[in-house]
């Protein structure tokens, strides 16, 4: 059972990656979480690249989300080996189906 200080730890990397860790490298380095806590805290990075890419594209103020996006994937690759990017939701954003990262066994 984790401790109060590594739930709170986890509640604030899964709400705001980019506060947490400088790249997505370093969620891949942390001791702090299990191999599913990180595959979550970079599926949600994911996200939100992936809306700072959108929000860039219709011409909004912020910084562009590809380069981390990329960065991304190679961190969830590294801890999840295949991802099925071939199937994404059909919205502008895309980004990865819940069920296209799963943990090594």
């Amino acid at each position: 059972m984790k401790n109060h200080r590594s739930e709170s730890e986890l509640e604030k990397a899964l709400l705001d990656p980019a506060a947490s860790f400088k790249s997505p490298a370093d969620v891949l380095n942390s001791q702090r979480f299990s191999q599913r806590d990180k595959i979550e805290i970079l599926r949600r990075w994911e996200y939100d690249a992936v809306e700072m890419s959108v929000a860039g594209e219709e011409g909004m103020v912020g910084p562009n989300g590809g380069d981390l996006l990329q960065q991304i994937v190679i961190a969830l690759r590294d801890l999840a080996g295949d991802i099925d990017t071939d199937h994404t939701p059909p919205t502008k954003q895309g980004g990865l189906a819940r069920y296209s990262v799963k943990p090594r066994a």
